[in-house]
């Protein structure tokens, strides 16, 4: 089994940015507890984060080429603003799992917005970095009731 996993905006500053709601750990330690979860599981996994709306688009788009079983994204900011990322999604037909550290609907109202909710299979939201983990495991029951 093969995962892309992606993030978008400022999830580069996890445990400097709000660290309240998103906690203290990095960005690194979440690429590193994601990778050795994978490797427990025997899952291959690119883990990928970007600032920016079109390169995670593009990212998106060359998992057709990548032979994915499925994406694991956190939009971010982008959760709420991106059509783009939402027609990406469904273009590709890759089956997708959304994940979120905080609980976005107990935020800002903009937040209850969630264009990538549209498309993916299972949205995990307010499980802090673990909803990774938990999206690794959604795939690899899925694989298994197959």
């Amino acid at each position: 089994m093969k995962i892309l996993v992606l993030n978008g905006p400022n999830l580069n500053m996890l445990g400097v940015r709000e660290p309240e709601i998103y906690g203290g750990k990095t960005y690194g330690d979440l690429v590193f507890m994601i990778e050795q979860y994978a490797l427990e599981k025997n899952v291959l996994v690119d883990v990928f984060q970007s600032n920016h709306e079109g390169v995670l688009v593009d990212k998106i788009q060359e998992a057709l080429e990548g032979d994915y079983d499925g994406i694991i994204i956190n939009p971010a900011a982008y959760t709420h603003t991106s059509i783009a990322i939402l027609d990406a999604l469904k273009a590709v037909k890759i089956p997708t799992v959304e994940v979120h550290i905080s609980e976005i609907e107990n935020r800002e109202s903009f937040r209850s917005i969630s264009y990538v909710s549209m498309v993916a299979e299972k949205t995990i939201s307010g499980k802090g970095l673990e909803g990774y983990l938990k999206a690794i495991d959604f795939f690899i029951k899925k694989r298994e009731t197959l």
